[in-house]
C-alpha cells in the first residue's frame, strides 16, 4: 500500500494524516449537508427568481434549480475549506475528488438545462472536475506540460494539444454564455411594457448578434490570435459573402428592415402570391406564415421586399368579407334582402359597427345577384368560416320565407322539323 502511494507522489499516512483523512471526510459531509439543507429553503426561491428574470420552467433550468443551489453551495462551502487550511496529501486527494465530482454535476446540469447537446455538457463536465482536482492536489502545472509537449508545428505555428483542448473549451463556454446570456436578455425584452411586439423582436435579434460578435472578439483574446493573422481569412470571407453567402445575408438585412419599418409584423395577416395566413416568426432567413389549413409556409425576407403583399393588419385588422348571393327574379327582393341582412347579423365575429350591408350588383342570367358585406376584427381566425356560417343560416330562412336560389336553366327551341326522307322505291 504504502508503494502504490510513493508510486503516486503520496507519503504513507501516519496517524495524524489518517485522522486528518477523516477530518477531511467529516468536512465534505458538512459541506454536502449544508448545500442539502440550504438547497430546500434557497432552491424554490432560485426557481422563482429565475422564472420571473430569466425564463419559464419548461426551459430546463429552473426545474433543476434545487439541485444547482445544492451541488454549488456543497462546492462553495468545500472550497471555503480547502483555502482556509492546508492539508496533508492524502486529504487533499479526498478534498479534490468531492469537489472536482460536484462541479462536474454542476456544470453538467447548467448545460443541459441550456439545451445544448449531451456530449458538451459531459466534456465540459469533465474539464472542469480535472481542473479542479488537478488545482486542488497542485498537479495541474504536469498535466498542461505533458499536453504542450503534445503536439505539431504548421509553419512558424506551433499547435500544441493543450492549446487545442483550451480553444475547443473557450468556444463551447462562450457558446453556453451566449446563450444564457441571451435567454436572460430576451425574457427581460419580453417583460417590457415601453416596446411592442415588433420592437421586442427587433431588440432580440439586435443583441443577438450583438453577442455573437463580443464573443467572437473575446473568444479571440482569450485563445491568443493575432487578429492580423485574419486578414487572409477576412478575404475569403468576404469572397464568400460575396458569392456564396449573399442570399444569406440578403434576407438577414432584409429581415431587420421589415422589422424596423413594422410593414410586417407578428400576428399580421398576410398574402405573398398563394400564400395567405398569419405570420408567427420573422427568423433571419425567412418568414412564418400559419395558413388555416395548419401549414407553414417559409417565404425569404427579400420576396417580402420585392414583391407585392397585402397585409390585413397592417394599419387595422378591419377586414371587410364579400358574400355573394343570387335569387329569383320572381321572389320579393325587399325580404330576400332583409333576410341577407338578418343572417348576416347573427354570427358573432361579425362587427355590429360598421353594420352588414347588401348590395344588388347585377341582373343576370337566370338571377339578381347580390353581395352581403361584413366587417370582422380577427382575420387571422378565418375568412372562409363566417362566409360558411352566414351562408347556413341564409339558407335557412330562404327556405322558411320562400325566397327560391335559382340554377341554370336551358330552354331548347325548334323552328321547324326536317320531314323524313321518301322511301326508297321499289
Amino acid at each position: 500500500m504504502s508503494g502504490l502511494l510513493g508510486g503516486l507522489g503520496i507519503e504513507a499516512p501516519d496517524y495524524p494524516a489518517i485522522l486528518s483523512a477523516g477530518a477531511a471526510i467529516v468536512v465534505v459531509l458538512l459541506s454536502w449537508g449544508v448545500g442539502l439543507f440550504a438547497a430546500r429553503k434557497l432552491g424554490p426561491l432560485a426557481a422563482r427568481l429565475w422564472e420571473r428574470h430569466a425564463g419559464s420552467r419548461s426551459e430546463g433550468i429552473a426545474d433543476r434549480m434545487c439541485d444547482l443551489v445544492r451541488y454549488a453551495l456543497a462546492a462553495l462551502v468545500l472550497a471555503v475549506a480547502i483555502i482556509a487550511e492546508p492539508w496533508p496529501n492524502l486529504s487533499e486527494l479526498i478534498l479534490g475528488l468531492a469537489l472536482g465530482g460536484w462541479v462536474a454535476v454542476l456544470v453538467v446540469g447548467v448545460i443541459s438545462g441550456l439545451h445544448m447537446p449531451r456530449w458538451v455538457a459531459l466534456l465540459l463536465g469533465a474539464v472542469a472536475s480535472v481542473s479542479v482536482f488537478a488545482d486542488v492536489i497542485d498537479g495541474l502545472e504536469p498535466v498542461t506540460d505533458i499536453l504542450h509537449k503534445l503536439g505539431f508545428t504548421l509553419g512558424k505555428t506551433r499547435f500544441s494539444l493543450l492549446s487545442l483542448i483550451q480553444v475547443g473549451v473557450t468556444l463551447l463556454v462562450l457558446f453556453a454564455v451566449v446563450r444564457l446570456a441571451s435567454r436572460v436578455i430576451n425574457h427581460s425584452i419580453k417583460r417590457s411594457k415601453t416596446l411592442d411586439p415588433t420592437q421586442q423582436l427587433l431588440t432580440q435579434k439586435l443583441v443577438g448578434v450583438g453577442l455573437l460578435v463580443a464573443a467572437f472578439f473575446i473568444g479571440i483574446d482569450i485563445a491568443g490570435i493575432d487578429l492580423t493573422a485574419l486578414a487572409v481569412f477576412s478575404g475569403a470571407f468576404g469572397l464568400a459573402v460575396g458569392f456564396g453567402l449573399q442570399k444569406t445575408f440578403g434576407n438577414l438585412i432584409a429581415g431587420i428592415i421589415l422589422l424596423m419599418d413594422r410593414s410586417i409584423k407578428p400576428g399580421d395577416v398576410i398574402v405573398v402570391g398563394d400564400s395567405f395566413g398569419h405570420v408567427t416568426k420573422i427568423g433571419v432567413r425567412a418568414v412564418s406564415i400559419v395558413t388555416r389549413d395548419g401549414k407553414e409556409h417559409l417565404i425569404p425576407n427579400e420576396n417580402l421586399m420585392t414583391q407585392e403583399v397585402e397585409n390585413w393588419s397592417y394599419s387595422s385588422t378591419d377586414v371587410r368579407v364579400h358574400i355573394p348571393v343570387g335569387v329569383a327574379y320572381s321572389c320579393d327582393l325587399q325580404l330576400a334582402q332583409k333576410l341577407m341582412i338578418q343572417a348576416a347579423m347573427e354570427p358573432k365575429r361579425v362587427l355590429k359597427v360598421p353594420k352588414p350591408t347588401v348590395w344588388l350588383r347585377a341582373f343576370g342570367e337566370s338571377s339578381v345577384d347580390h353581395e352581403i358585406l361584413v366587417w370582422i376584427k380577427d382575420p387571422e381566425a378565418g375568412v372562409g368560416n363566417v362566409q360558411s356560417e352566414i351562408l347556413n343560416r341564409l339558407w335557412v330562412l330562404f327556405q322558411e320565407n320562400g325566397i327560391e336560389i335559382p340554377f341554370a336553366q336551358r330552354d331548347i327551341r325548334i323552328k321547324e322539323w326536317p320531314s323524313p326522307p321518301p322511301p326508297p322505291s321499289a
